[in-house]
């Protein structure tokens, strides 16, 4: 499930990006009632995207800000609660990690959907059926 996280340069440490992204990380396996779960845990993938300064824009003009992106099957953070729990606790990590140098009004997040059957793992095609059985399948 992968999680993208864009930052400007100088904003976050490369340890603030690593905790940032482990972060989100969590927040997605805990919003998903899936803490523990390996198969869920190997599977979150992702990248942290520093571009230059001049390049992270809000009102057309460079800011310190935050973009967070999830891409998920369908199946997964389905309702309305659980998609603005991700949201609010995703940004609650960067902000916190961001110790003042980031405003919680400059953090924006998304989540994105493919549609069924459209997920791939290991050059495997999963449907919501094929995932919940390996998502369950998996140990703790």
């Amino acid at each position: 499930m992968p999680i993208t996280l864009t930052v400007p340069e100088g904003l976050l440490s490369p340890d603030e990006q690593a905790e940032a992204f482990a972060g989100l990380t969590d927040a997605l396996l805990e919003i998903a009632g899936l803490t523990g779960n390996t198969f869920m845990r190997a599977n979150i993938v992702g990248s942290i995207n520093v571009l230059p300064k001049e390049h992270v824009l809000a009102g057309g003009k460079p800011v310190a800000a935050a973009f967070i992106e999830l891409k998920l099957p369908e199946i997964a953070l389905a309702t309305p609660d659980e998609k603005r729990a991700f949201i609010e606790k995703a940004t609650d990590v960067v902000e916190r990690i961001g110790g003042g140098r980031l405003k919680r009004e400059h953090i924006w997040s998304n989540i994105v959907y493919a549609p069924e059957g459209a997920w791939g793992i290991a050059g495997r095609s999963y449907g919501s059926t094929d995932l919940v059985e390996a998502i369950a399948g998996a140990t703790a």
